[in-house]
């Protein structure tokens, strides 16, 4: 017995070294932990039961027989973050520069199999150099395997890509269909195609950064929904991220104990919308002040600034945020920001997370960029969303809801639960100057009748009564009261059963 347990510490002993000492330094030099680094620091202490240590690759081409490395290039199995299960790949860069072969597909496929059917996200460190040239279309299909998972896997348990390394070729499709994914600034970077490729095809010149690495990813293409400094700060906000995120669709979110007085009340928000309607407001500032103790883990921070995307807790629950930011192209949407929020609805509907929206929108963005960009397609997807979605809908307009963008936004004829109103919110087809040019147009010259008109029609719109009136919007409340009211009509939405016609899928406009 003795001798067997030897060996088997022998080999438990070779498997933890992956690639080696000295391919190990390499990484500590780069400013990157080890794969099995990352899952420790990710994971809590002492709960990692790994899978597959001893498997390896059966490739015999171009001597591959004799460089068997034992764990194949990634380390696979499962854990707890504060507490709940979750399901891990972290790829070993010291391992075939940590690419993909046959097996090394298997044992990622073989986790996410089990996370799907035991209800547990599933968390994936890329760091792959690409599919192992060496074994050719066994490795490409083992990307499919993985594809096809990932397909099956969403909304039903949440997958989260931390991109911690190179990600390239066929390898960022799979974090492309996971619902967030978070990079590393300097040492991690994405591409269908790299700089080389690039350059030989298009003769362009460009760097691995400028062409995908995390500030491309995050104010650019949209592609990532985070950046951080370094693997450490990374997969601390992974952990922080999943205490927001139910286990599965059959699941609530987490409750967290909280602090925080549900009737407190903030008498700043009475006066953070400036008297003059042109003059615009941080809309984070309000998002803080409504949530438990100002916890707020914003999404996409850094891509269309114009709208934001968040989750926050409200006692002790958490909740989906959306909300025009009047900082930023007075809070229009457009093409990137109706996408970004569609997502973000969509994810939230599909784990059963409420949403809270925030609306100063005057409008879609104006402009042939927009036009020829499909602006009518995309703004439609942030619409369908909005109206797919089944779970409590709360919705505060605090200053401008004008146009189609009011029916977007999550308004009462898109099932809103609850649709209140600020004081100063101003619900109308447009703003009232341009209104009166439309109606008045033969008058014009006349300054006084178009001062008078405006007026005229700044009083009868720009106010929340009008809507009221007809049932469109539930309340008009004060400012500082939001955080109040919000919590109790989450409260009262929190047995809501609503379901939408029987069919295999939807056909969202894409």
């Amino acid at each position: 017995m003795d001798s067997i347990s030897h060996q088997l510490e022998q080999r438990r002993t070779a498997a933890r070294a992956g690639g080696g000492q000295h391919r190990s330094d390499n990484q500590h030099k780069r400013g990157k932990l080890t794969a099995r680094e990352r899952v420790e620091l990710l994971l809590d202490e002492g709960s990692f039961e790994e899978f597959d240590m001893f498997v390896s690759h059966r490739c015999t081409d171009f001597s591959m027989q004799d460089k068997r490395v034992p764990g194949d290039g990634v380390v696979t199995g499962w854990g707890t973050i504060n507490g709940r299960q979750m399901y891990v790949f972290s790829q070993d860069f010291t391992v075939f520069g940590g690419s993909l072969s046959e097996t090394h597909a298997q044992k990622i496929c073989k986790i996410m199999d089990m996370a799907v059917q035991n209800g547990a996200p599933i968390i994936g460190l890329n760091d792959s150099g690409g599919a192992r040239i060496q074994e050719g279309v066994a490795s490409l299909a083992g990307y499919a395997e993985v594809f096809q998972r990932n397909i099956m896997a969403s909304g039903v348990v949440p997958q989260i890509s931390v991109i911690m390394g190179p990600c390239a070729g066929g390898a960022v499709y799979s974090p492309a269909m996971t619902d967030f994914i978070f990079m590393v600034r300097d040492t991690s970077y994405m591409f269908v195609t790299g700089p080389d490729v690039v350059k030989t095809v298009t003769n362009e010149v460009i760097s691995a950064e400028e062409l995908g690495g995390a500030k491309t990813h995050t104010s650019k293409s949209s592609v990532a929904d985070g950046a951080f400094e370094n693997d450490i700060v990374a997969l601390t906000e992974v952990r922080r991220l999943m205490d927001f995120l139910p286990l599965c669709n059959r699941e609530k979110s987490p409750f967290r104990p909280f602090f925080d007085d549900v009737d407190r009340v903030e008498m700043s928000l009475d006066t953070i919308v400036p008297a003059n309607p042109n003059l615009p407001y941080d809309m984070k500032e309000v998002i803080i002040k409504l949530a438990d103790e100002g916890d707020v883990f914003e999404l996409q921070a850094e891509f269309a600034r114009n709208i934001i995307t968040a989750f926050i807790r409200l006692e002790g629950s958490t909740v989906g945020v959306v909300a025009n930011q009047p900082m930023v192209l007075a809070g229009c949407l457009d093409i990137d920001s109706s996408r970004k929020a569609a997502r973000f609805v969509r994810f939230c509907d599909a784990f059963e997370i409420p949403i809270v929206t925030l609306v100063d929108v005057p409008g879609f963005l104006p402009g042939t960029t927009q036009e020829y960009g499909g602006i009518i397609k995309h703004g439609a997807k942030l619409l369908f969303a909005y109206g797919e979605a089944t779970v409590p809908k709360v919705t505060v307009i605090t200053r401008k809801a004008y146009g189609g963008a009011y029916d977007v936004m999550a308004s009462k004829h898109l099932r809103g639960d609850f649709n209140y109103a600020w004081p100063s919110a101003q619900i109308a087809v447009m703003g009232a100057k341009g209104a009166v040019e439309i109606l008045y147009r033969s008058e014009l010259d006349d300054e006084a009748f178009v001062a008078a008109r405006t007026d005229e029609y700044e009083e009868r719109f720009a106010n929340p009564f009008i809507a009221a009136e007809r049932g469109f919007i539930d309340e008009v409340i004060l400012p500082h009261s939001t955080r109040q009211r919000v919590c109790r009509a989450l409260s009262s939405l929190r047995n809501k059963k609503i379901s939408n016609p029987s069919k295999k899928h939807d056909n969202i406009p894409l």
